[in-house]
């Protein structure tokens, strides 16, 4: 029996997204797993994984990901949460890139082992070994 597809896929919008690019990459580890170019070179749209997991991102002015309140200001109050094997590991990486940890390496009250870092541009990127489909309902 195999494992489906997952049918849910955060995407961002970037100002910048070739300092993204490099960013995710350097920092956490993400690989690319296809980049979409225009005809003048600039990013469209970038899908990088990161364990089984995937992300879609792309410019803020738009293309295949446009958002109707892509004029409007961005607004910081939502993540990605990633699932990891060793926390430990990957903040150190994210610190030695730079990244602006917005909440340090700790133990949970429920398990988990997390940090969370700011990207470049504000968004934030949680990382933890806790696996939320693993945990029981309720």
């Amino acid at each position: 029996m195999s494992t489906p597809l997952p049918s849910i896929y955060p995407f961002i919008h970037y100002a910048d997204p070739e300092a993204a690019l490099r960013f995710l990459k350097q920092a956490f580890g993400c690989e690319e797993r296809v980049v979409y170019r225009k005809p003048d070179g600039a990013i469209a749209h970038v899908e990088l994984t990161l364990g089984h997991g995937l992300v879609m991102f792309g410019g803020a002015e738009g293309g295949r990901l446009k958002m109707a309140a892509s004029r409007q200001v961005p607004v910081k109050n939502q993540g990605i949460y990633v699932v990891v094997t060793d926390p430990d590991a990957l903040y150190a990486r994210a610190k030695a890139a730079g990244a602006s940890i917005a909440m340090e390496l700790h133990d949970t009250d429920y398990g988990s082992r997390d940090f969370s870092a700011l990207d470049p541009e504000g968004n934030v990127w949680s990382f933890g070994t806790y696996q939320p489909l693993a945990a029981p309902k309720g």
